[in-house]
């Protein structure tokens, strides 16, 4: 009897039992079972659950017991050292099933996903080597095109030839239409050894499978450039083609909505989504806040784009930090614009520094800002919150624990952190010059030794590289990245932190009583339109608090509820005194009598 023809190019694929409780092997046929899926051989010899589930379904635990009466299926000899495992059994000879999910139901004894189950000995899944299936009618995508080795394509090419692209230099003809991922697996593996790491080459195989099998006419399509989301609607099949320096070699026709929209008036679940920083992702999550966004447009008269003027400048090759501008310093309301310039020369001569003082003060807010103005918008920065239990492998790599969803088996697999993939991404051919930011948000309160591992080497010599410890690669911090940290004086103060880092990182202080927080509010309520009392009573709460490092900062006055009725006195009887009240606890003093707002308008001429 002829041998049934294995599917070209597809391995051995393996399911392993939970327990301990051996494994079962396969692989893809050429010939298609009735569903329209590729039949599956599961190999003689391959273990498989001897019980059945309730939820297994009625055809397949007829074959079960089918090939059970007729010694397709035969007993396991138990293992004396386990006498409680469950009971196991062995294929006889050669199974031919329908499709690969009725061999993981016949292999699990319940009805399971045969393209996820099955895998390879890498790990892959059967999936991968299938083309597209089944897909919701219509999806929405992001394809970031404003920094293309230093080219802002959205605004050169896409809005004006009306197409998105990928860049795909080191990519071969491609033949096939629809690719699986594992060809397009081989693909990178071959064309980019050794132009990318481990974790590039993943996401870029993620990407291309993407925008070459997901993407489909009529999905909704989005771009960012400078400070501007741009919708439109894909309207072609995906094309490879020659584009000069191989930055747009793999194209889609779309057509473009005419409007934009601002980047900061989008909803927050658009930013949310936005804010992941891969090539291609997929929005089909936020796909009606995206249609409204063009319900809005299509019933407002046409605004002006803020677009740039189409002639492109000469792109600066060398690393630099935009100057500071005055309607920056009046945006974030700095009087003394001398800090800010303080500040660009800071990064540009340490690449880190940390901005540290007692609580609202404005050090997140200042330090996203500060990290969007010099790295051009909000793609390229990435901000990470630091607590007692964070470690150097959700920071920046270690095998983590995944479990599969059906056999209940853990396996750990190298996964890249925050700083891994932000250096990935600057690091990229033609970025190198693109400031790319960092924050790390109350970075005193995690054990930074034990975060930054041997990173806190490249800290300091940035020209330098070191072997990593979990994936072995020889790795060195970009040029371009740069690190903020922020820094709550009232949980630690800054006397405690280590020489180590004291080295690393300039350390910049924010205070009420001094520039830029020193008047702060006061110029926010001015520009408000508002009274300024709370100012008053805020520079008179801290003259009597004396302590710098539990002085009360001024944006907890500088948020719309303040100013309802009562929203003065409710917030600083929930906000203010249960700060004021930790810092002075097991001394028996009246706190509201003394820092309350009675106490101090009394208090004032």
């Amino acid at each position: 009897m002829p041998q049934p023809e294995r599917l070209p190019g597809t391995p051995e694929f393996r399911i392993k039992l939970p327990q301990d409780g051996g494994e079962a092997r396969g692989h893809l046929l050429a010939e298609f079972g009735g569903n329209g899926t590729h039949k599956f051989l599961l190999e003689q010899g391959s273990t498989v659950a001897g019980e059945a589930w309730p939820g297994l379904g009625d055809h397949a635990r007829r074959i079960r017991a089918e090939l059970r009466a007729s010694g397709g299926f035969m007993d396991v000899v138990p293992d004396p050292d386990r006498p409680q495992s469950p009971p196991r059994w062995v294929t006889a000879r050669d199974i031919e099933c329908n499709s690969s999910s009725a061999a993981a139901a016949l292999v699990y004894g319940y009805d399971a996903s045969g393209p996820e189950s099955w895998r390879t000995t890498e790990g892959h899944p059967l999936a991968d080597y299938l083309s597209t299936g089944w897909r919701a009618p219509r999806k929405a995508w992001l394809v970031r095109g404003s920094n293309v080795s230093g080219h802002n394509l959205v605004r050169q090419l896409w809005l004006q030839e009306e197409f998105v692209s990928l860049a795909g230099a080191h990519l071969p003809p491609l033949e096939e239409s629809d690719p699986t991922k594992s060809t397009l697996r081989r693909f990178v593996e071959d064309g980019y050894e050794g132009a990318a790491s481990y974790n590039q080459k993943r996401g870029l195989v993620d990407e291309l499978h993407a925008f070459l099998t997901q993407m489909r006419v009529g999905d909704t399509v989005a771009a960012i450039s400078d400070g501007l989301l741009h919708v439109g609607r894909i309207t072609g099949d995906a094309v490879q083609t020659a584009s000069p320096g191989g930055l747009s070699n793999l194209r889609r026709p779309v057509a473009w909505q005419a409007d934009s929209h601002a980047y900061e008036e989008l909803p927050e679940e658009v930013q949310q989504k936005l804010s992941v920083q891969h090539d291609v992702v997929d929005l089909t999550g936020v796909l009606d806040a995206l249609d409204g966004l063009t319900e809005q447009a299509e019933h407002t008269a046409p605004a002006t784009s803020g677009e740039r003027p189409a002639a492109e400048r000469p792109v600066p090759r060398e690393l630099s930090l935009p100057d500071i501008t005055g309607a920056l310093a009046a945006d974030l309301l700095v009087h003394d614009r001398s800090w800010l310039d303080e500040m660009r020369e800071l990064l540009l001569d340490e690449r880190q520094l940390v901005l540290y003082g007692p609580p609202g003060t404005g050090k997140t807010y200042l330090a996203m800002k500060l990290a969007e103005y010099f790295g051009g918008g909000p793609e390229q920065v990435k901000i990470v919150q630091f607590h007692p239990s964070y470690a150097y492998e959700d920071f920046f790599e270690g095998f983590r624990p995944v479990e599969d969803p059906e056999t209940r088996e853990v396996a750990f697999r190298l996964t890249a952190g925050p700083l891994r993939e932000l250096a990935d991404l600057a690091s990229r051919e033609g970025n190198r010059h693109i400031p790319h930011f960092l924050i790390i948000d109350e970075i005193n309160r995690a054990n930074l030794a034990k975060v930054f591992g041997e990173l806190y080497f490249l800290l300091e010599y940035r020209t330098r590289s070191v072997r990593l410890t979990y994936s072995g690669d020889d790795f060195a911090l970009p040029p371009n990245l740069f690190v903020i940290g922020t820094m709550n004086t009232a949980d630690r103060s800054i006397a405690l932190v280590d020489a180590a880092m004291r080295r690393r990182f300039a350390f910049v202080e924010l205070s009420p009583r001094t520039e830029p927080t020193a008047g702060l509010l006061a110029r926010w309520l001015k520009r408000e339109g508002r009274d300024l009392e709370p100012a008053r009573l805020l520079d008179a709460l801290n003259a009597r608090i004396g302590d710098t490092d539990f002085a009360i900062g001024p944006s907890y006055l500088m948020k719309p509820g303040v100013y309802r009725d009562g929203g003065l006195e409710r917030t600083w009887r929930t906000k203010i005194l249960p700060l004021l009240e930790e810092h002075h606890y097991g001394e028996g003093l009246d706190v509201a009598a003394r820092y309350g707002l009675d106490s101090l308008r009394e208090q004032r001429p």
